[in-house]
């Protein structure tokens, strides 16, 4: 009988949008010999199994989250290389990433799974991501790009991020991390969890909770009626329970349950300052942000069924569904402005209000220096997505050939409802509240969007002598429904057929060092509204890849060249990314560039008796608009582009450098990340002026800046650390976007102690 981990080869559980990969050994063992357990669910493996992928691929491993103790994935992907990044918060809540050039809004355009199941709200109807995971929680991080994709979906023209949460122990552990930190920050990380044998089989289980708070770094405003410019924190919540059962039979079988929550409560405004405000105290808040505040909460949870009936078939069949709830109740903008011209009062946006516009009458507003109304959206919103997958990894000789023929197919549905309402606030000119109307619940917007899609993929991996060759297929078919109850004549239903294929080559030249090219097309689906009433088709790419991989001893490196052209791309167009709510095709972009990743244990190489490793991860990303935009909506940062210019929020280099000193019983690591400047919008303009020559905050630059962490331990016993660190040493002032409305800054100097236990039960 088979055991887990010594399972044949690496185990592909993909599913078209939701493969992964659980990785084992070939050899079959005894009943004597000493028992394992399925791991966390993978689309790479371990570090170990990078080093033979035929694709550009990085395994960001449990000590490489803890070393920094950082939750902020922003953070956490500065060490892959090839992934763009733009920073919102300063904290991580609401990432915005990026694969070689893709759009950055709310990660919507890459494949976000944990543990190989999708983790977006509604991956198809609505993949902005106002949920993602604690980083803080998960035991790794991957990144999958090029042709091994194609096994993943449905946003393939990137590439694919799996969070790794903690898997079940194969004996017993108990885990707890604590930190206190500026801002009133505590963190706090614990599990217990242990596998047991029984005349039943063997049972596994893993109770597990994440909880990070803070008081925030920023301040608002305070005025006569208002004394709480302090709160402009967080909390957040992350519970999870897994359980297993191995039953004692001659065909290896296996069934995983897994459930988890997630709540935050977010004093997180979309308001951002003026360029002189900035410039002069980034972590102001103005008066008109106090109402903003997003309150959410997550539940979901899979089942899974594994088996081998052979020793050369796997089998595995996932069941999953999760409900997500979200209102972000946030300034959306004024209203009754006094006109500078001397008119009556006008409406105004917020970005535009922050450049000066209406003769600095609406930047006077947002203050509290002069009367006017605030329009204030409660964004309810509900979704819930839910599927079943099924797929198969077959292993066989044919000749002299060696293939892994590896297909599944699965079935998803996924819906997002908005049932929104507006609350106007009187202000008068001190800044006081003096009176506020409440719209009727779902008068601002009462729609729905529903997703079904059918998937499947079937990919071979063949293999004869050095060489190695892999191509694949995958196909989706999507049912969309809209329904939008206030303007009834734009419900509507369509369907949509995708097709993605390539394929990858690889030669091995010996253990160490081997090369790989592949070519493939991906797509990204548009959503229910974009397909029904926008009538836009999917955005497509076309991909190719050129790199190799040397590892030896000590030292590692992968360098990769890239290439894709976007045809079709979807540019996602909300407050949140872009403009005005509605998704648009922006035409052809190419995104080349070239990515280096660098390991190496100076400690280990030399028998130094301690480690001193060292990592690099540079990026270069060159993007290019093909065509002159077609939008000529003011309000979308997509509008005005011309041919030849850059694609927003995408930097042309990006360096991250790492280095440590760990000794029998302390260490220290440091760690520093460059990100070049980008321009903001698709026309590629230095002032904040839209492309109609109008005043707007969103139009410009972000900074180039370097910022630096360090982090030190202590090991006072076994299995008791003490710890302490400092992120952004320099307290480095820089401004990382300006989306949703406004220049936003990085996280100041942060600095943490704290305590970590870890033993054996």
């Amino acid at each position: 009988m088979l055991k887990p981990k010594q399972l044949i080869g690496p185990l592909s559980l993909a599913c078209l949008s939701v493969s992964m990969t659980a990785q084992a050994d070939t050899e079959a063992v005894d009943k004597e010999a000493p028992p394992a357990v399925l791991g966390t669910v993978t689309i790479i493996g371990d570090p170990e199994q990078v080093k033979d992928l035929p694709a550009s691929a990085q395994y960001i491993d449990t000590s490489e989250i803890r070393d920094q103790s950082y939750s902020d994935i922003n953070r956490i992907l500065r060490r892959a290389p090839g992934v763009n990044i733009r920073e919102e918060d300063g904290f991580g809540l609401f990432p915005n990433i990026s694969f070689r050039g893709v759009d950055t809004t709310r990660s919507a355009k890459i494949t976000v799974m944990e543990d190989g199941v999708l983790t977006a709200p509604a991956a198809y109807s609505a993949p902005p991501a106002y949920y993602n995971p604690a980083g803080g929680r998960m035991s790794g991080v991957e990144v999958l790009k090029g042709s091994s994709q194609i096994e993943y979906g449905p946003h393939i023209t990137g590439g694919v991020l799996n969070y790794l949460s903690t898997p079940i122990p194969d004996s017993g552990k108990a885990y707890l991390k604590a930190i206190y930190g500026s801002y009133g920050e505590f963190r706090s990380h614990g599990f217990v969890g242990d596998t047991l044998e029984t005349e039943h089989g063997r049972f596994g289980y893993l109770v597990e909770g994440f909880y990070r708070g803070s008081d925030g770094f920023k301040s608002i405003d305070e005025t006569a009626d208002f004394h709480n410019g302090d709160q402009t924190g967080f909390q957040q919540v992350e519970p999870m329970v897994r359980l297993s059962w191995e039953p004692n039979t001659d065909i290896y079988q296996k069934l995983e349950v897994k459930f988890g929550y997630s709540s935050m409560d977010a004093d997180e405004s979309y308001l951002g300052l003026s360029e002189v405000d900035f410039r002069n105290d980034p972590f102001r808040r103005y008066s008109a942000s106090r109402f903003d505040n997003m309150d959410s909460d997550r539940s979901g949870g899979f089942a899974r069924y594994f088996i081998s009936p052979t020793d050369n078939l796997d089998i595995v069949t996932t069941a999953y569904y999760s409900e997500f709830n979200r209102n972000w109740s946030k300034l959306n903008d004024i209203r009754n402005v006094p006109d500078a011209l001397g008119g009556s009062g006008v409406n105004m946006t917020l970005s535009a209000a922050l450049a000066g516009a209406n003769g600095g009458n609406g930047l006077a507003c947002l203050k509290g220096d002069l009367g006017c109304r605030l329009r204030v959206r409660d964004n309810n919103r509900s979704y819930y997505m839910g599927g079943v997958e099924t797929v198969a990894d077959y292993r066989f000789d044919l000749g002299a050939t060696h293939h892994e023929l590896n297909g599944g197919f699965r079935y998803h549905e996924d819906k997002e409802t908005r049932f929104q309402h507006d609350t106007t606030y009187t202000q008068a000119a001190g800044g006081t509240i003096s009176s506020s109307v409440v719209g009727a619940p779902g008068s601002q917007d009462n729609r729905s969007g529903l997703t079904n899609a059918y998937a499947f993929f079937l990919k071979d991996r063949i293999e004869f002598g050095n060489w190695g060759f892999t191509p694949g297929i995958r196909y989706e078919h999507l049912n969309h429904v809209y329904v939008n109850n206030l303007n009834p004549s734009l419900n509507g239903r369509s369907s949509l057929d995708m097709y993605a294929g390539g394929a990858s080559l690889d030669y091995r030249f010996n253990e160490d060092f081997m090369m790989f090219g592949s070519a493939h097309r991906g797509f990204s689906p548009p959503s229910p509204q974009n397909a029904v009433v926008d009538k836009l088709g999917e955005e497509t790419s076309n991909a190719f890849e050129l790199g190799g991989r040397y590892t030896h001893g000590a030292f590692s490196a992968e360098v990769t060249g890239f290439y894709t052209q976007f045809d079709n791309l979807l540019v996602v167009d909300n407050i949140g990314g872009a403009g005005t709510g509605e998704s648009e095709n922006f035409g052809q972009v190419d995104s080349r560039g070239v990515e280096l990743g660098l390991n190496f244990d100076a400690g280990e190489a030399f028998g130094w008796g301690f480690s001193n490793p060292y990592y690099l991860a540079f990026t270069y990303t060159d993007t290019e608009q093909m065509n002159d935009a077609t939008s000529t909506d003011a309000e979308s940062i997509f509008s005005f582009g011309k041919k030849g210019n850059r694609i927003p929020y995408i930097p042309e280099y990006a360096v991250s450098f790492g280095s440590g000193l760990h000794f029998d019983r302390w260490g220290i690591d440091v760690a520093a990340s460059y990100v070049d400047e980008t321009y903001t919008s698709a026309n590629n303009t230095d002032v904040q002026l839209n492309g109609a020559g109008e005043p707007d905050s969103r139009f410009g630059k972000t900074d180039s800046y370097i910022v630096a962490d360090v982090s030190a331990y202590y090991q006072v016993a076994k299995g008791v650390k003490i710890l302490g660190g400092v992120q952004n040493i320099g307290d480095e002032e820089y401004l990382v976007s300006r989306q949703p409305h406004g220049p936003r800054p990085g996280m100041p100097l942060f600095a943490y102690g704290g305590f970590e236990l870890d033993f054996d039960i």
